[in-house]
């Protein structure tokens, strides 16, 4: 099987550039944006769990120590994390933690929905357009005057064009979508485990503050007093 034949640059183009154009167009210049940032983030490395764990078991073996009062921040590595324990450590309430991390989360889910979404757009339309370049390739057939060479070429072309799609949508799209569905799984339980246990060991040192009741008078008044020289009821059996 030679392989050269299946390596067309029109081909290419009409599959790839139709592809990234009606993706583009239907879902707009914001989510390919946000697209090509989690494709890029899936060469990079996951989320670094480990270190981040062992800046928080340090924050928490302080906390045990010192207490919320007293606690110093600490940089763990991760921009979210430090913006969190920064507002636990200001408001000394696991709660406060909690609702960070739940705004910081559903941003995430947000933007990893939008790319997964945007690669799966593309994966539908590649086929469509190796179809398109199918209809392109057999357009060029003229009815008269056909020499042997054009018409192994188009039929080469519509060939190629179909296949590129498949491929395209099979081999490159959809598994890039997955693997940004996966790693948003993968560094959301992480980063949940991390947060579950902070927000625990800050419930157990958190200040238990008492609701202040009024300050009331160490000698209270009697509502009626009584006379410190009462009267004689009956001043006639006194006499």
């Amino acid at each position: 099987m030679d392989f050269a034949h299946l390596i067309n640059p029109a081909a290419a183009a009409i599959v790839g550039g139709g592809t990234l154009l009606a993706t583009v167009l239907r879902c707009g210049l914001a989510d390919s944006g946000e697209t090509l940032r989690a494709v890029h983030a899936l060469i990079r490395r996951p989320f670094p769990a480990v270190m981040v764990r062992s800046e928080v078991a340090a924050l928490i073996a302080q906390l045990r120590q010192d207490g919320l009062f007293r606690a110093r921040k600490r940089p763990t590595g991760d921009p979210e994390f430090d913006e969190m324990i920064d507002a636990l450590i200001a408001a000394r309430s696991a709660s406060v933690l909690m609702v960070r991390h739940a705004a910081h989360r559903k941003r995430r889910h947000v933007r990893a929905v939008r790319a997964a979404r945007t690669l799966m757009t593309g994966a539908d339309l590649a086929p469509v357009f190796g179809l398109a370049g199918t209809l392109i390739s057999l357009s060029q057939l003229q009815a008269q005057g056909l020499a042997r060479s054009q018409f192994m070429g188009a039929i080469s072309l519509a060939v190629v064009t179909t296949l590129y799609g498949l491929l395209l949508a099979n081999l490159l799209l959809a598994p890039l979508a997955r693997a940004v569905e996966r790693r948003h799984d993968r560094d959301e339980a992480a980063r949940q485990s991390i947060v579950d246990w902070l927000a625990a060991q800050a419930s157990m040192v958190a200040p238990q503050l008492s609701l202040q009741r009024p300050h009331s008078d160490p000698h209270p008044r009697d509502p009626h007093p009584r006379d410190p020289h009462p009267r004689d009821p009956n001043p006639r059996e006194a006499a």
